[in-house]
């Protein structure tokens, strides 16, 4: 793909900076931030900004409220701790594109942030409407984009804003996002390992039809190995099966048989009599699931297969844990998994984990640092694997475009 423009490219100085971020963090009872990843992630572009004599207009999104005001989901306690991380005093506008919003982004002074309400508040972010993103665009001089956790959807943040642009840039973060998962996509180093868990196939059918196209190696597991087992016609127990996706799943073993790639599933799983730490649990081929008992994680037989093919990787995708790794008795797949990516980053591998449970499970196993790059988005990371074009990133100007 194209290079896009980037903060580097913009004059920044006297300006107002409209940037899209992703400030869609986890918040406790109290309402107070529990991992502000997310926030520390934005951080280097919002730096650059006002090092440069810029101010800034922040706008993110916080869960799922459908277009209405719900005070549970307000963006204020983000901004508390964007004003504990950062070096400029941080303002809160109680509104999207209302008065206090208008009036506190006239008054901001270079070296100045203004973080914007929840977008999601107003039906018009989602809709994409033209007279919302309308709205938003007047509080900048220029666009930047360093959301790429949201960039596979064609909201008004994110792309009918840009209409109001002539130049619309990346973050810092979102450059990074693209140029790591952009090597993966076109020029990866050999052998080219992909891991792919979770729950459902139901999701990444496209990026494993896609992967199995660009890899040298994919192996599964989580969940959605069930579903592959039974149409293997492999009594699975009370395991998970996404029944919706059996259909596809023989299409999509039909096809491995006719590209190059190794498709591997596990030999054998850890299963047990209870979706619980509670339960009796024992490890079993895959053959032989007993009725009424439910795999919860792969076997030591498959860990060990798995290690062997990961020590000689040069490139690694790694989305979606390979068991239930939230519980203690069936997180050792997914630790393995993990440990086994880092040891083959250390020996030269350029790895990507790409979004949710993945990144969680690394920031639970202490391994993120020791990965080429963290993926903040677990949606937009799988579509641009599957070879989508993100219509966040269309939307952005190319670095050898027009002024």
């Amino acid at each position: 793909m194209r290079r896009k423009l980037n903060l580097e490219d913009l004059e920044l100085d006297g300006r107002r900076v409209l940037m899209r971020v992703d400030f869609n963090v986890p918040l406790d009872a109290a309402r107070q931030v529990t991992d502000d990843t997310r926030i520390r992630a934005a951080l280097p572009s919002i730096q650059y900004v006002l090092e440069r004599g810029g101010s800034l207009v922040l706008m993110s999104h916080l869960g799922r409220p459908r277009g209405k005001v719900d005070p549970a989901l307000s963006l204020r306690p983000v901004a508390d701790r964007l004003g504990e991380l950062v070096r400029a005093p941080v303002r809160f506008a109680a509104d999207t594109i209302g008065p206090d919003a208008e009036s506190k982004s006239a008054r901001l002074a270079p070296g100045e942030i203004l973080l914007l309400e929840n977008l999601r508040f107003d039906p018009g972010e989602t809709a994409n409407n033209a007279a919302f993103a309308a709205a938003l665009a007047r509080f900048g001089d220029v666009y930047v984009n360093d959301a790429f956790g949201s960039a596979h959807r064609a909201h008004a943040s994110t792309v009918g804003v840009t209409a109001s642009f002539s130049r619309r840039a990346s973050g810092f973060l979102m450059e990074k996002e693209l140029t790591n998962l952009g090597r993966l996509l076109q020029d990866p180093p050999r052998p080219f390992v992909a891991v792919l868990g979770g729950a459902k196939v139901k999701g990444k059918v496209e990026v494993i039809t896609s992967l199995l196209d660009r890899v040298d190696t994919l192996l599964l597991g989580g969940g959605m190995i069930f579903t592959f087992f039974k149409v293997h016609g492999l009594e699975v127990g009370d395991s998970l099966v996404d029944d919706e996706s059996l259909a596809v799943v023989q299409e999509i073993m039909d096809r491995a048989r006719s590209v190059r790639a190794q498709l591997v599933l596990p030999a054998d799983c850890v299963v047990s009599t209870d979706f619980s730490d509670q339960g009796q649990s024992k490890t079993v081929l895959v053959t032989d699931i007993p009725e009424g008992w439910q795999g919860l994680d792969i076997g030591a037989q498959t860990v060990a297969r798995y290690r062997e093919i990961l020590s000689g990787a040069r490139a690694v995708f790694w989305n979606g844990p390979m068991g239930v790794f939230e519980l203690a008795h069936f997180a050792a797949g997914t630790r393995a998994v993990g440990e086994a990516i880092a040891e083959a980053t250390a020996r030269g591998a350029l790895s990507v984990v790409g979004g949710g449970d993945s990144v969680a499970a690394l920031n639970q196993l202490g391994l993120a640092d020791r990965i080429t790059h963290v993926s903040t988005g677990g949606g937009a990371s799988l579509e641009f694997m599957a070879g989508s074009e993100l219509p966040g990133v269309a939307a952005l100007s190319d670095a050898d475009g027009p002024d």
